[in-house]
């Protein structure tokens, strides 16, 4: 029933009653109207982009204040499991817990000015919005990432289609241009952790909300993030070079993390500058990963070399 029709018509009919059931009816029909306007205002509020994301953003400040209460947290290293189906070169699998909620980690990787927390990204070359739905936007991005082999190093241009759906957390991104890189695809999926459920005992929340009511608020959703990632070169060396060349790939991967729990960390701590990569500190963090497998990765290769040759 359209009530916007049917009000003014029983209105009209009201008039014709006794006083005593004119107040009554008309108070139920007063609350009627004011019923249909707030599900109106509702209705439009969940349409309007503008208004999507206030309200994001004003779960995700009650959520940073809860961390900013409650920052304790212990960084746990990411599982990284590294496949190679039959034909191709590498497939990644990585998750890892982060302590902050999903749209705060959400917001750190699909940020376009992500290269001042991503040490491998030395550059955006280029970035267009080719389709904005509010929540949902697919993006044309043109990076300049950086690579090191051995004792040379460098930069090779990626160039991806990235679409990015913050209502499910998911961020997926394929090659557009093939280059050094024939096939180089994969998916970013943030999922939320109830860091605090054991508060709610012997009550087990099923749903977000249901954790936010049974801790009154102070509960911390922290956020599981998986990286899944597909890398096939143009050429396939054979090994030991596949070897090493497959560590290499991910050792970046894991660099990519690393730098991604240091962000959070830094936003737990409510600083929201990055330090200066020109003083050297934080590079030095994320390539000591790539040095440590310099010298131990060359080591072991050479043993698997080794054994490989013997068979």
């Amino acid at each position: 029933m359209d009530i916007r029709v049917t009000v003014p018509a029983m209105r009209n009919f009201v008039m014709q009653l006794p006083e005593k059931l004119q107040k009554s009816l008309k108070s139920h029909f007063k609350g009627l109207t004011k019923h249909n306007d707030r599900t109106k205002s509702r209705i439009s509020l969940g349409n309007d982009k503008e208004s999507s994301s206030t309200l994001l953003e004003i779960n995700l400040e009650k959520q940073l204040q809860v961390w900013k209460e409650n920052p304790t947290w212990v960084d746990q290293s990411p599982d990284i499991k590294v496949s190679v189906p039959k034909g191709s070169f590498c497939h990644l699998n990585v998750k890892v817990d982060v302590g902050l909620p999903p749209d705060a980690v959400y917001n750190i990787v699909t940020d376009p000015d992500n290269k001042r927390v991503f040490k491998n990204i030395k550059e955006v070359l280029s970035r267009k919005v080719l389709v904005d739905e509010g929540l949902h936007q697919v993006v044309e991005v043109d990076q300049a990432a950086l690579w090191k082999f051995l004792w040379w190093s460098g930069t090779i241009s990626v160039h991806v289609l990235v679409d990015q759906n913050r209502a499910d957390y998911s961020m997926k991104f394929k090659q557009v241009k093939t280059g050094f890189m024939e096939r180089f695809e994969g998916c970013w999926r943030v999922e939320p952790i109830l860091v605090d459920e054991k508060s709610c005992l012997p009550f087990k929340p099923k749903t977000v909300a249901d954790y936010i009511s049974c801790t009154k608020g102070k509960g911390r959703v922290g956020s599981k993030v998986s990286l899944e990632q597909i890398i096939q070169p143009l050429i396939i060396p054979p090994p030991p070079i596949s070897w090493y060349l497959r560590g290499i790939t991910t050792r970046t991967t894991e660099m990519l993390i690393t730098d991604l729990l240091a962000e959070a960390g830094r936003i737990r701590e409510g600083s929201t500058s990055v330090p200066d990569i020109s003083e050297g500190k934080e590079l030095v963090k994320s390539e000591k990963i790539l040095d440590e497998f310099s010298a131990h990765g060359i080591c072991d290769i050479k043993r698997r070399w080794a054994k490989y040759i013997r068979l």
